[in-house]
């Protein structure tokens, strides 16, 4: 499938053509992931743009920025950097990657990997499609897990058994594209869910990772969904228990209160 017909709608294709322009330069090959392509099927507005490299994205991301006077900020952990350009813009860069974890609940360490690597490491099927950037292939869809699939059943499904086990803060992105977009977690992505929940894993992570994850849901056009349904799965009161520690944690559980009973 190619997808040339939908990007030409964005106001930032030109810059995407110029990023493909450049990774060919370079020999390598660019892609646009996660959320452009699927938000475009479902015609909502996309606002920043995330770019997978194979090759070094890093290396791209600094000719790049040089090349269009963006702001580079650089992430040599993660192998991902962000350009900002004068009128805003931004565009988020990562070099195709694996992604392992030592504990549940840890921080990735991150390895160079294929395009295929760089898509399974994802939160969900929704957001694995890629479309190349590079002439002669733009528009071009990479769907390797099933994300149209899922998109036209609308259901939000996770790729692996122990998706919520690395990183458990996929629950929370979970009940918040369930709501925005009106889809269903799929029967075992929520059972998973309720597994890691069940096993404390909520709780282990720090109490700045799960106040970044409130601060999105407070940022949705209708945030109290998301809260019940992280009622239903137990969530809230996982984070109750770590709010007691953190006060940022119990700060935004109070605002979320707040707004609950301002309904």
């Amino acid at each position: 499938m190619n997808i040339d017909v939908l990007l030409r709608r964005l106001p930032a294709l030109p810059v995407l053509r110029d990023v493909g322009i450049c990774a060919e330069e370079m020999a390598f090959d660019a892609y646009a992931v996660g959320g452009l392509a699927r938000d475009l099927f479902l015609q909502r507005e996309t606002l920043d743009i995330d770019v997978v490299i194979e090759g070094d994205g890093i290396a791209f991301a600094s000719r790049f920025s040089a090349d269009h006077g963006a702001h580079l900020t650089i992430y040599k952990r993660f192998k991902t950097a962000t350009l900002v350009f004068k009128d805003g813009f931004k565009i988020d860069v990562a070099t195709a990657r694996t992604e392992t974890y030592d504990r549940p609940a840890a921080l990735p360490l991150v390895r160079p990997g294929s395009i295929k690597d760089d898509l399974f490491r994802r939160d969900f099927s929704i957001n694995t499609l890629a479309a190349c950037l590079n002439p002669g292939r733009f528009g071009d869809l990479l769907d390797l897990f099933s994300a149209m699939k899922d998109i036209e059943a609308k259901l939000i499904r996770v790729l692996h058994e122990r998706s919520f086990v690395d990183d458990p803060t996929r629950i929370f992105r979970a009940t918040r594209f369930e709501k925005r977009f009106d889809f269903s977690i799929e029967d075992n992505t929520g059972t998973l869910i309720r597994d890691a929940v069940s096993a404390g894993l909520v709780e282990r992570l720090s109490g700045y990772r799960i106040a970044s994850e409130l601060r999105l849901i407070l940022q949705e056009e209708d945030p109290l969904p998301i809260v019940g349904r992280l009622e239903d799965l137990g969530v809230i009161s996982s984070i109750n228990r770590r709010g007691e520690k953190h006060k940022e944690v119990k700060k935004l559980l109070c605002r979320i209160d707040e707004v609950k009973l301002a309904v």
